[in-house]
């Protein structure tokens, strides 16, 4: 029997602390495993530390205490250098805002970050990202600039752009709430496609609960700590 993978994730103990004479604790002795292939929503009020975590997760922020672990690489040392070259292997990201590149085309703003990375275009970068437009339905907008495409077009760009280069993790933070529910609709059911097709393992944070019981994983932060983790078809605590 095959042994089962490595979790693509796993947070221990995770504190982050704001302030140097009156500290905020944003976060307060998280954990958190994630399997590889969930479909995962992290849900909660405002305020109770989700893009916190997220941006702890994806290497964007440091922790005060505590660790990541990412696809069996602990983070919790590793110098900016290092944090980038596991950020560029390991995580896609989807913002609620798009941050495109209005004067590039679709295709470029798809390319741009694997680009940046590697220092050049190559003909393979290029191929992928046609093949990753025209797999979420804009291989006839692909040459359009930014600003030439709807909302949930220019989301569908964003999720394209993340998964260019088959990262296991994607990080989606609130990106359907700018979107009308049409759209929003579009952009789950992308990210569902690509999770039962390419294994990717998303963390879907969101106010929606339609989204939430969407996915097969759902975890409540309220006050910076986790009060509830139930697969989907679980009750609620």
């Amino acid at each position: 029997m095959a042994e089962p993978s490595p979790p693509v994730l796993v947070v221990a103990d995770v504190v982050k602390e704001y302030g140097d004479v009156a500290r905020t604790r944003a976060l307060d002795g998280v954990g958190l495993t994630v399997g590889r292939g969930e479909l995962m929503a992290l849900i909660g009020p405002s305020g109770s530390g989700k893009s916190t975590l997220l941006n702890i997760i994806g290497l964007l922020d440091r922790p005060t205490s505590g660790s990541v672990n990412l696809g069996g690489t602990e983070t919790t040392g590793l110098d900016e250098r290092a944090l980038t070259g596991v950020r560029a292997r390991m995580l896609g990201f989807v913002f609620q805002f798009h941050h495109l590149l209005p004067a590039f085309t679709a295709l470029e703003n798809v390319m741009i970050p694997a680009w940046g990375n590697d220092g050049w275009p190559s003909a393979k970068l290029r191929t992928d990202s046609e093949e990753i437009l025209r797999a979420v339905g804009l291989g006839d907008r692909m040459n359009y600039r930014s600003t030439n495409l709807s909302g949930g077009q220019q989301q569908r760009v964003a999720i394209a752009r993340a998964l260019v280069r088959k990262p296991p993790l994607v990080l989606a933070d609130e990106p359907t709430g700018n979107l009308d529910t049409a759209s929003s609709n579009e952009v789950v059911e992308l990210m569902r496609r690509f999770n039962r097709e390419l294994g990717t393992t998303f963390i879907i944070v969101t106010h929606d609960p339609r989204i939430a019981e969407g996915c097969d994983r759902v975890v409540e932060l309220v006050d910076g700590r986790i009060t509830s983790d139930r697969a989907r078809g679980q009750p609620g605590s």
